[in-house]
């Protein structure tokens, strides 16, 4: 939480109003919870096929702009619960991509109105067009390349926001995994239920 705290504290709006303001609303939430002393809701440990790839990604975060945080989540590593949040699951994409959660309704350390965590792909990903109701989300790059919706390519240390509803799609470079740390703001009705889906935006009339 205090990596997470010291991103959203120093990483540059790049002059944005409202990256800076959802900046903000991080810290704030994250501050909120670390003095709340929160629950710590014990996770089983679980592994997916593309954590394979972790302990490189792990490697490259701690050699990176981000680098204590890298440090730090190589020793938690070992206590992380990897899924896939999907009813529905493309095949292709299972051996590819999973999330962990580090913070949020469901633990381990409990809260409301934030949720934070990882997601991880493998090299080569593509992980399909999608969108959160009601949800804003940041992400901040800890290890390899990759783009959202073809627009930029994206170094360790960016910062990337994603507007509620607004449909992004992320490709991820063929020379090394890619390792994401999220953060989600939105009520608390919408945090405890995102469902999460994938699916093209609407077309204009």
């Amino acid at each position: 939480m205090t990596d997470l705290d010291e991103v959203y504290r120093r990483s540059s709006a790049g002059g944005s109003a409202i990256i800076r303001s959802h900046q903000k609303r991080v810290r704030d939430a994250l501050g909120r919870l670390m003095q709340s002393n929160p629950p710590f809701i014990p996770r089983q440990p679980e592994s997916r096929p593309v954590t394979a790839h972790l302990p490189r990604a792990l490697d490259l975060a701690a050699n990176g702009p981000l680098a204590s945080m890298g440090r730090t989540l190589s020793r938690v590593a070992p206590e992380l619960a990897w899924e896939y949040g999907y009813d529905r699951m493309p095949g292709a994409l299972a051996s590819r991509y999973a999330f962990a959660e580090l913070a949020g309704p469901r633990g381990p350390v409990a809260s409301d109105e934030v949720i934070l965590g990882l997601v991880l792909f493998s090299p080569g990903a593509v992980y399909p067009q999608h969108a959160h109701e009601g949800i804003e989300e940041s992400y901040v790059s800890l290890a390899g390349a990759w783009s959202e919706n073809d627009a930029a390519v994206y170094a360790p240390g960016s910062l990337i926001l994603n507007r509620p509803g607004q449909h992004h799609r992320i490709t991820v470079g063929d020379k090394a995994p890619c390792l994401l740390a999220y953060a989600w703001i939105g009520g608390a009705d919408r945090l405890s239920a995102p469902g999460m889906r994938f699916g093209k935006p609407p077309r204009k009339a």
